[in-house]
């Protein structure tokens, strides 16, 4: 799946879901190193669970950020 960022740095997240899980995870664009880090983190662990650990987190003065972007990737997948 590819979804489309809106308001951070990154332009794109790149994904898979295998059986409710989260795989392959790309940021294009953003803080490469951190965001390989979250890329890892998420690596294999269940939709819900990284929507839940995401969503909210803010970037300075944004109102969103490249992990929060991640969860409403995956929240629109819900719908």
């Amino acid at each position: 799946m590819t979804y489309k960022t809106s308001g951070v740095c990154s332009k794109k997240i790149d994904f898979e879901i295998t059986d409710g899980k989260l795989h392959n995870v790309s940021f294009t664009g953003g803080c490469h190193g951190n965001l390989q880090g979250i890329g890892r983190l998420v690596e294999g662990m269940e939709v819900d669970e990284v929507i839940s650990r995401l969503e909210g987190i803010r970037c300075g003065f944004k109102n969103t950020s490249c992990p929060d972007q991640l969860a409403k990737a995956l929240k629109s997948l819900k719908n």
